[in-house]
């Protein structure tokens, strides 16, 4: 059978994420899970973007014995002056380019339409924030769901929130304030763009093709699943953790922070990173330094600062003199890390974490106890979560909403060293190796439901043309 035949035989699925890195991650990794199971994945994203997972795909294939049937799909966003090229991608993005880019995204129908049009796929998964993408499948005939790259908690959340303002949100523990000041002040800044991310977060929901795929589980947030059904009135397919296995090594970088890993005692080290888009101010960065050095344990700590004309740099930053005092037993990284390895790795036995839902669900299912410091978007409601299950910790705010040191090297010293922690690192363990259990078992679900859906529509497709036939005879 030829690779044309071979094509035809499965389903064919174009995926489209948002520009972001913890939106574009579990889309491929879904994909993955998808092309292990027969189907053909078209994945459709800008240039700048497709870059950077092609190298991805190739080591993936370099280290498998089987090649996934992932097509790399280049969509083109309207260009210009303001935003080129390389800037359609949130990675890196001046933060006064997100509604520009944003727009940008919103005016790809057209060129989406096109490549619909040449691929004829059966099936389209969008993201949260695009109720164009199934308005674009539809007018080909082609069903498309919606995929949430994020909890059910959350999720169910903000839903309640649009469409139950009067009703208090049934899960009370997960019914607090959760905006900070920094979060106001660009509510503030941006009313109409806030408001249409409500329209097209509800308007991408409400066209989703009778179920909603949301990277979760059951085991952790099977209420929060069947209540986002209701609010949603469609059935909620929660499709797993979609965590990757740890890549190989990049560079010599990343073999001596697993070199320096393996010098330390089990579980004696903690992880401290807030992952690619989110930014600690000076002030932050010089209180977890603090904190840190009062704890007295071993940490690996990865810090990023926003792509712009200054070039930052980590001792520009952090204390005067915190490098020498901590000595050995500290390693500051810059910019990146091998954070799925170091994870893994018997001597990591906390993370210090922003509970990007993608960082939970990495930490968890490693087993590794998670030290919550949100700070926006729906982080909070995140690290809430895992201090509900047991699996972590959160570092509470003063009256000033800061993280300070002493809280912060208590809350570390209690998941790693203290016997009152106990309960928290065995619970992480447990929930580890329940989900590492489970494989890709959610996955035969996803499958059934999409395989299903395709099956409907066909069958639908032939009914038309049926009476279509019948009509003009």
């Amino acid at each position: 059978m030829d690779s044309m035949d071979s094509r035809e035989s499965k389903i064919k699925v174009v995926m489209l994420p948002w520009l972001a890195h913890g939106h574009v991650s579990p889309f491929l990794e879904l994909s993955k899970a998808l092309a292990r199971r027969n189907f053909h994945i078209y994945f459709c994203s800008t240039p700048i973007i497709l870059t950077s997972l092609n190298k991805k795909l190739i080591a993936n294939n370099n280290n498998n014995n089987h090649s996934l049937t992932i097509e790399l799909v280049e969509l083109h966003l309207p260009s210009s002056p303001e935003l080129p090229p390389h800037h359609h991608t949130t990675n890196g993005l001046p933060p006064h380019l997100m509604t520009v880019l944003k727009t940008a995204f919103d005016e790809a129908g057209p060129p989406f339409t096109a490549i619909l049009k040449t691929l004829s796929p059966h099936l389209v998964i969008y993201d949260h924030n695009q109720p164009w993408a199934p308005a674009m499948a539809s007018s080909q005939n082609i069903p498309a769901v919606q995929f949430l790259t994020y909890g059910a908690t959350s999720a169910s959340r903000v839903l309640h929130l649009l469409k139950n303002l009067e009703k208090q949100f049934p899960f009370p523990e997960f019914s607090f304030p959760i905006s900070f000041r920094r979060e106001k002040a660009e509510a503030s800044s941006d009313e109409e763009g806030r408001k249409k991310d409500i329209y097209q977060f509800l308007e991408a929901m409400k066209r989703s093709c009778g179920i909603v795929l949301i990277k979760s589980f059951r085991d952790l947030e099977g209420k929060c699943i069947d209540f986002l059904s209701v609010l949603a009135e469609k059935k909620i397919v929660p499709v797993g953790p979609l965590v990757e296995s740890p890549p190989p090594m990049k560079t010599d970088e990343d073999i001596g922070i697993i070199d320096w890993l393996d010098k330390k005692n089990e579980s004696s080290t903690v992880f401290v990173s807030f992952g690619s888009e989110c930014f600690l101010t000076k002030e932050e960065i010089q209180d977890l330094a603090h904190g840190l050095e009062l704890s007295e344990v071993s940490f690996i700590w990865v810090i990023r600062f926003p792509l712009g004309e200054k070039i930052i740099r980590a001792k520009e930053v952090i204390p005067e003199g915190f490098l020498k005092r901590v000595g050995e037993r500290g390693m500051v990284v810059e910019g990146w890390a091998p954070q799925a390895q170091i994870l893994a790795h018997s001597s990591t036995g906390g993370f210090v974490s922003h509970c990007g839902w993608s960082s939970v669900m990495e930490s968890m299912s490693f087993g590794v106890p998670v030290i919550a410091m949100p700070m926006k978007l729906d982080q909070p409601l995140n690290a809430r979560l895992v201090e509900v299950v047991g699996v972590g910790v959160e570092v509470k705010r003063d009256e000033n909403e800061r993280f300070g040191a002493e809280e912060i090297a208590q809350v570390i010293k209690k998941v790693l060293v203290d016997e009152n922690g106990e309960s928290v690192r065995t619970k992480a363990r447990e929930f580890g190796e329940k989900m590492r259990g489970k494989g890709e078992e959610q996955i035969d679900e996803v499958v059934e439901e999409l395989v299903q859906l395709c099956r409907d529509n066909t069958v639908q497709a032939i009914r038309s043309v049926a009476q279509s036939f019948s009509r003009e005879n």
